[in-house]
């Protein structure tokens, strides 16, 4: 058979979970392959989230989800530094707004205790309104000072970069099609773009990773796909919601409707938990946005809905387990990271050791001396001052060129973003690396230069060039008379 790759350890799925087990894995004497069935990694679950990096308070003592939780929210303080990652730790309130929830608070508060968070403690109503000053329903909140909130496809792309300035390989537009099996264990993984022969695997598919565990044999636990639907409101309906992240009390299945910042100043409010059959509905819905209106004013009751410049979804693969699905399977050769819902981004690092130690149970992993954990610095143009955007421009013109006017994006951005390793390669792409469409007019403006831009950059026409996925082209070819 002709291999399309030979490689020791192959990666399944581009997500910040995926990204961050690849990264961990260069740092040892080993070929690590990641492969992602879309065009670019972080367009599943990462880029439709909370991007809330939790505390740990909430997940069940004992659980994977509250080891991983407080490691992983530690580990994001090196990282930040080391990667260069936009994280606010802004802290987190869970909010009661009557005296059975005030009660609530006391359980939370010796569960995080249980779990390990620091600095956990309940604070009467006049100091919530200290911290929010429109949280005027709340009784009294548990605080939180270590949880913070990050850019999820920043972290993701980052978490890539550093695995393939460190020797690892990502793949995009390659989707897992089968194995092959020598003596019961997975030897060969087969794609849309060939034959990978390998030692080991890791299944980090997100919401597909119960059909790639089925594929090699394992069928020890199913995902279903949970909808949350989401409202984002411009950056100048700040004053009148929240600085920081702010719960409800939570329920069995969801941490409940949040009012949350975001690392670049917009708020949301959402998710609202729909559990679904489809694992590509990813629509909004009248009745969603109902509910999450009417949990967010639970606790802001004067919710500026004119500030709202766009409303999405995103899927979350909450398993049958109710926990990550974190190791080796029954299946020599294949390990999974499987479940991976809320408080998954906070914990993505710390899975990523958690299965790299598995794996080391497994096969010889041997350190490498030189292996680099830092990315080079970089600021945003709309976040230099004036002397560096100044510099920036002398070097490279391109910065002198706006081309988002909502975000004050460059053109030079743009480029640098698309010709960076695992750059974008979709208008989405663009957007999750520069914010170039995120802004007030979400794109109308900016949509057309940036896929003027890819098309060049690529070499590509521009009805080639694709919003996300494969179908998604934007335009035409013109016709001749």
């Amino acid at each position: 058979m002709n291999f399309f790759k030979e490689t020791d350890i192959v990666v399944i799925g581009g997500g910040i979970v995926g990204t961050a087990i690849l990264r961990e894995l260069s740092k040892y004497s080993l070929r690590s392959l990641l492969v992602e069935k879309e065009p670019d990694v972080s367009t599943g679950t990462t880029k439709a989230n909370s991007a809330v990096c939790h505390a740990g308070f909430d997940a069940p003592t004992g659980s994977w989800k509250q080891k991983t939780n407080v490691r992983g929210n530690a580990l994001y303080h090196q990282l930040q530094e080391e990667l260069n990652l936009d994280i606010k730790w802004t802290g987190s309130l869970v909010v009661a707004t009557s005296e059975e929830e005030v009660q609530q608070l006391q359980v939370l508060l010796e569960r995080g205790k249980a779990n390990g968070v620091p600095g956990l403690q309940i604070i009467t109503k006049e100091e919530v309104l200290e911290k929010e000053p429109n949280l005027t329903t709340a009784l009294a909140a548990m605080w939180a000072p270590t949880a913070g909130v990050v850019w999820p496809f920043g972290c993701a792309v980052a978490f890539a970069q550093c695995a393939v300035q460190n020797g690892a390989e990502v793949i995009c537009d390659c989707a897992v099609t089968g194995f092959v099996k020598e003596n019961n264990a997975v030897t060969i993984v087969n794609t849309t773009k060939g034959a990978i022969r390998t030692k080991c695997v890791i299944n980090a598919a997100g919401i597909y990773a119960e059909e790639i565990a089925k594929l090699a044999g394992d069928d020890s636990f199913t995902i279903t796909p949970r909808k949350g639907e989401y409202i984002l409101f411009d950056k100048t309906a700040a004053s009148s919601l929240v600085y920081g992240v702010v719960f409800p009390c939570p329920t069995e299945k969801s941490k409940g409707i949040l009012v949350c910042t975001t690392t670049h100043g917009n708020t949301f409010i959402g998710p609202n938990a729909n559990e679904q059959f489809s694992k590509e509905d990813t629509s909004v819905t009248s009745a969603g946005m109902d509910e999450i209106i009417a949990g967010a004013r639970k606790l802001v009751p004067n919710l500026p809905m004119g500030a709202c410049i766009t409303e999405f979804a995103g899927l979350r693969a909450a398993s049958d387990t109710g926990d990550f699905i974190l190791g080796a399977s029954k299946v020599p050769g294949f390990f999974n990271a499987a479940g991976i819902q809320s408080p998954g981004i906070a914990a993505a690092p710390a899975i990523a050791e958690v299965v790299v130690k598995a794996i080391g149970k497994e096969m010889y992993l041997r350190k490498k001396d030189n292996w680099n954990g830092r990315l080079p610095k970089k600021t945003a143009f709309n976040r230099m001052t004036s002397a560096e955007k100044q510099k920036a421009i002398q070097d490279n013109s391109l910065y002198g060129r706006v081309i988002c006017r909502c975000e004050t994006v460059t053109e030079g951005e743009i480029v640098d973003a698309i010709r960076q390793p695992v750059g974008a390669r979709t208008v989405d792409g663009v957007k999750r690396r520069t914010r170039a469409g995120m802004g007030r007019c979400q794109g109308g403006f900016c949509g057309p230069r940036v896929t003027q831009i890819l098309a060049r950059e690529l070499g590509i026409p521009v009805e080639k060039v694709l919003k996300e996925r494969p179908g998604s082209e934007l335009y035409f070819k013109k016709f001749e008379e």
